[in-house]
């Protein structure tokens, strides 16, 4: 038997599937593509997550688009997290050329021009519908991890949350946060200290300033109503294909905070609603995390635990998670153990730190007599990967060069025109993008404040006459009141801030939205 057709027998043995799968590309050996030598990857292993690595310009976006468009074409939805904006075409259909048509034959399948129905969410302010969870739906122990809280900070959270229950304060928005915890720490602290002990001043304004730094990357756009349900994620369209929600973050590259605060969110709301399904034939739904380097970079403590808790936990209910990042040191060991299907482009190796980087990533993948997988690394041209899947087993397929197929759909951007007649066929921006606005604890407590600042100079003739002290001023009532001392306080630093920005001295501030939703 011969060298290629010994390889050929160990790629057909190692890639053949009972169900069905997708085809990833073709198998190279020696440099050259074998004709119709098909790389997979079944469908019921898509649930074991995956890497997909490599150097800026070598095709990893590219496989993105691919795995995502073909999951649609077998009816599995996927979520895309689109840090660079560059995956809104697949919403389009791609143009065809010789080479693509080449390398499709090289591969052994016909390439056919298609777009995949696009759903485009956001954050912040670009277009798309809206992402939005309420304070009371994060719950005291998530929301305290978010801002990075402590033990004993996090037990004054958690008596806020319960303070709120008890007396139908509804926390909707981080304004609703900052006005309860600023009133027990004032005109509320006998009542909540009677009921739970002591309530600290000093670490409610600890906590405090934390909720301000999470606004100050613009968290405030996040947190209201609607609520946005997971379940809109895993739709399917008309044609039985699923659906391709893309959540634009190019604006949010910068805050850290907001995009961790957005991912625990959405991952723990996506394991809660979710039911198990134990081992399925394909996925329910599949997450595309691109530049997850940035993520694992700036991410907090409380992201690495809950990322790491998803990745083992959520394979059960149907949910593939996967990376996309230039190097694969740039994830966790812990969660790089976790990924299944592992494809690797090209790594440059300009530094003995890269060297270094290049080995170790080299380590990560089966061993092989097939090739030098170290030496292949770097020699990898653009659209070609090595790849390694599991199969139906669970066991890890012998590792191949691959020559990847093209995209389907566009490989290029949309113009704003196509993008915005997709968002004017939107049904979540409809359902989300609603201007909601009932009233919630702020309201609720500045309607108390000023009750009580209204109520206390009326009391003052009857207490004068009873007491037989001089009567008092309205104005001296309202200067000895707490409740009017601290909205005076508050009014006159609004002034302030006003005055200092006219005069262009004043600090970045962020005006109040009106809530609409999400979770």
């Amino acid at each position: 038997m011969s060298k290629i057709e010994e390889f050929t027998s160990e790629i057909q043995a190692g890639y053949t599937f009972s169900g069905n799968s997708i085809v990833l590309g073709g198998a190279m050996l020696d440099g050259q593509a074998i004709q119709g030598l098909q790389i997979k990857v079944p469908l019921r292993t898509m649930n074991r997550h995956g890497l997909i690595a490599g150097a800026t310009g070598t095709g990893k976006t590219k496989s993105l688009q691919v795995i995502a468009e073909q999951l649609a074409a077998n009816g599995v939805p996927s979520l895309l997290m689109d840090i660079k904006g560059d995956l809104s075409g697949v919403a389009m259909p791609g143009t065809d050329n010789p080479k693509i048509t080449d390398r499709a034959a090289k591969i052994g399948i016909s390439w056919h021009p298609t777009g995949t129905s696009v759903e485009f969410l956001t954050l912040s302010g670009e277009k798309g519908a809206r992402l939005r969870a309420t304070v009371s739906e994060f719950g005291p122990v998530l929301f305290s991890r978010i801002l990075g809280l402590n033990d004993t900070q996090g037990g004054v959270v958690a008596v806020v949350f319960k303070y709120c229950d008890d007396n139908n304060l509804p926390l909707l928005d981080l304004k609703d946060f900052k006005k309860v915890l600023q009133y027990l720490g004032n005109e509320g602290k006998e009542a909540i200290e009677a009921e739970f002990g002591q309530f600290s001043s000093a670490t409610a304004g600890t906590i405090l300033r934390k909720v301000v730094e999470l606004e100050q990357q613009g968290a405030e756009t996040f947190f209201g109503e609607i609520s946005f349900d997971v379940q809109d994620l895993a739709r399917i369209d008309e044609n039985g294909r699923g659906m391709i929600s893309i959540v634009r973050l190019t604006d949010i590259q910068d805050r850290p905070k907001l995009f961790s605060t957005f991912m625990l969110q959405m991952l723990a709301e996506i394991y809660a609603a979710f039911p198990e399904e134990g081992d399925v034939e394909q996925p329910k739904l599949c997450i595309f995390i691109d530049e997850a380097h940035l993520v694992f970079q700036e991410a907090s403590a409380a992201l690495m635990q809950q990322l790491e808790a998803i990745i083992k936990l959520i394979r059960s209910k149907g949910i593939g998670i996967y990376f996309i990042t230039q190097n694969p040191a740039d994830v966790p060991e812990s969660i790089l153990a976790q990924l299944g299907l592992k494809l690797q482009h090209s790594l440059r190796a300009f530094t003995a730190k890269d060297r270094k980087a290049i080995k170790m990533a080299a380590e990560n993948y089966p061993i092989t007599k097939w090739y030098q997988t170290e030496d292949l690394l770097t020699s990898l041209g653009i659209g070609e990967a090595i790849v390694s899947v599991l199969n139906e087993k669970g066991i890890p397929t012998p590792l191949a060069h691959t020559l990847m197929r093209a995209p389907e759909s566009r490989m290029d951007v949309l113009t704003p025109v196509e993008i915005d007649n997709i968002i004017n066929r939107s049904e979540l921006v409809r359902k989300y993008n609603q201007v909601v606005d009932r009233e919630s604890a702020y309201e609720i407590l500045m309607e108390k404040i000023q009750e009580v600042a209204q109520a206390q100079p009326e009391q003052a003739p009857q207490q004068q006459r009873t007491s037989g002290k001089p009567e008092k001023s309205v104005i001296e009532e309202v200067l000895e009141n707490p409740a009017a001392r601290q909205f005076g306080r508050t009014l006159a630093t609004g002034l302030a801030r006003g005055l200092l920005g006219v005069l262009g001295l004043g600090g970045r501030s962020t005006s109040r939205r009106k809530k609409s939703g999400w979770f």
